[in-house]
């Protein structure tokens, strides 16, 4: 009884860090079709029994709750899900013992003020009375892998979670309508990680700034096919530490890394990865070349 995450698709949802407002960035339409493409399908499910507890799964738009959360792996990676999908322990999604999968979710770890958008499809968890079982990675951004569980506080975005409901079943909506959501598109044949639920910081404009042709260890924030989302990112995180944006082709596509370094060592770039997810850039990672 699990589910996964997942979405090897340039479709993400923005989030802030202190828990502010969130909007989906990209079609819903895009993320039924990705969802659709690994055998997921929309799914509420029967009531069912784990260790003698009593469970009805069910549309609920009005979910929010304050409780614990705890985090899954490798044991369950690459296996399916209840809906259908394969669990990817490096993407955003989360399992639920019963709201409808999918559902687009917001955690709040009320031990740090993180906050994450993620996506629900998979059952769980069912030990010690915790109430969301979250991805290796969401646990990461969130700050609490180390310690295994976190007090959080769920709630569903019931928008979003209706919306991509209605493009998996096929349902008119005006909702779903391609022009509510950012075209912003990421770099996809380099990194396959942001699915839904994934960090996408959106500000605004300004104009490309310097380039780096060094080698070693960087911290990317973003990359981008927009330049003027880059310069933003770039200028926002400029009280973070000093950055550059540097332009790359792939395939014929032009994209825009916001980046930090180059780095002498892994424990700097950590250094700096951790500064930069505190920002609020959820989907940094440390980059070697």
């Amino acid at each position: 009884m699990r589910l996964s995450l997942i979405l090897l698709l340039a479709i993400t949802l923005g989030l802030s860090s202190c828990g502010g407002e969130t909007e989906v960035v990209g079609s819903p339409y895009l993320q039924a079709n990705a969802i659709k493409s690994q055998g997921g399908t929309y799914k509420i499910g029967k009531p069912y029994t784990i260790l003698g507890q009593y469970y009805i799964p069910q549309e609920d738009y009005n979910y929010s709750e304050i409780g614990t959360a705890s985090w899954y792996g490798k044991d369950f990676h690459a296996k399916k899900t209840a809906n259908g999908e394969d669990y990817d322990m490096n993407t955003l999604t989360a399992a639920h013992r019963t709201l409808p999968m999918p559902s687009i979710v917001k955690v709040t770890n009320l031990e740090n003020g993180r906050s994450l958008v993620l996506r629900v499809n998979d059952r769980g968890p069912f030990a010690k009375n915790r109430i969301i079982d979250i991805s290796k990675r969401g646990a990461q951004l969130l700050g609490f892998q180390e310690q295994g569980t976190a007090k959080v506080k769920v709630e569903i975005l019931a928008k979003e979670s209706k919306a991509l409901k209605n493009a998996l079943l096929g349902i008119a909506d005006d909702t779903t309508s391609t022009s509510t959501y950012s075209s912003q598109t990421y770099e996809e044949d380099v990194d396959r990680r942001y699915l839904i639920g994934a960090q996408a910081y959106v500000s605004q404009a300004s104009t490309v700034s310097s380039t780096s042709t060094n080698k070693g260890i960087y911290v990317q924030a973003g990359s981008f096919t927009n330049p003027d989302t880059a310069n933003d990112m770039s200028t926002k995180l400029k009280s973070v530490g000093s950055n550059f944006i540097t332009p790359v082709s792939i395939a014929g596509r032009q994209y825009y890394r916001v980046r930090f370094g180059p780095f002498s060592s892994e424990s700097e770039a950590q250094s700096m990865l951790n500064k930069v997810l505190d920002f609020g850039v959820y989907n940094a990672k440390v980059i070697h070349e």
